[in-house]
């Protein structure tokens, strides 16, 4: 882990999607604008549709070769972008989550998720893994139904009422779980690290 010399708290999202065209373009940019003047943390958006992770080259406990592993490592909390296909989330993610395995340790992870159900089917599958990697789950989310709906006529996402409130919430809860779990990493009680 990079200690991050201000205090802030380095926070990951991760673009669940990799579909062209894709929503996840749109809320990506609308998050980064939101979150912009949070003082507390620092945004590291990672695009799952930009990062080259073969199914065939994963490895039990994680693969040495990833290209985000630093990067995943050096967070101290996540936030997963995430759509809801066929009531779960994309396979491209599963496989995210998969080729890593102590980058996600003692880590708290939020969700931003859309579909037509608002994602709530992908984000209650997401609970239910990552617990197994050691990290947990915070308990507010962002959901967000329908989103191609809220949509300007340049593409832009104009959330509907309440949904920044939601972010700004998820992302507090966030942060106390960062926080807090930041000095347990060091050192690892699993004997990982």
């Amino acid at each position: 882990m990079t200690d991050n010399i201000d205090g802030r708290l380095r926070i990951a999202v991760v673009i669940g999607s990799v579909r062209t065209p894709r929503m996840a373009d749109s809320l990506a940019a609308w998050l980064e604008r939101e979150l912009a003047a949070v003082g507390w943390l620092e945004l590291d958006l990672i695009d799952l549709a930009a990062v080259s992770l073969p199914m065939h080259a994963m490895q039990p406990g994680g693969a040495g070769g990833s290209p985000i592993s630093g990067r995943l490592a050096d967070a101290d909390g996540f936030v997963f972008l995430t759509p809801e296909y066929n009531h779960s989330f994309p396979a491209a993610l599963k496989n995210a989550i998969d080729w890593h395995f102590t980058e996600w340790a003692y880590k708290p992870v939020a969700f931003v998720a859309y579909g037509s159900s608002g994602g709530i089917r992908a984000v209650e599958q997401l609970r239910s893994v990552m617990p197994e990697l050691r990290a947990t789950t915070v308990r507010e989310a962002v959901l967000i139904p329908m989103a191609w709906e809220h949509l300007d006529a340049g593409g832009r996402f104009v959330p509907p009422p309440g949904t920044a409130q939601a972010l700004h919430v998820t992302m507090d809860e966030l942060r106390t779980w960062a926080s807090a779990l930041r000095s347990v990493r060091l050192p690892d009680p699993a004997g990982r690290q």
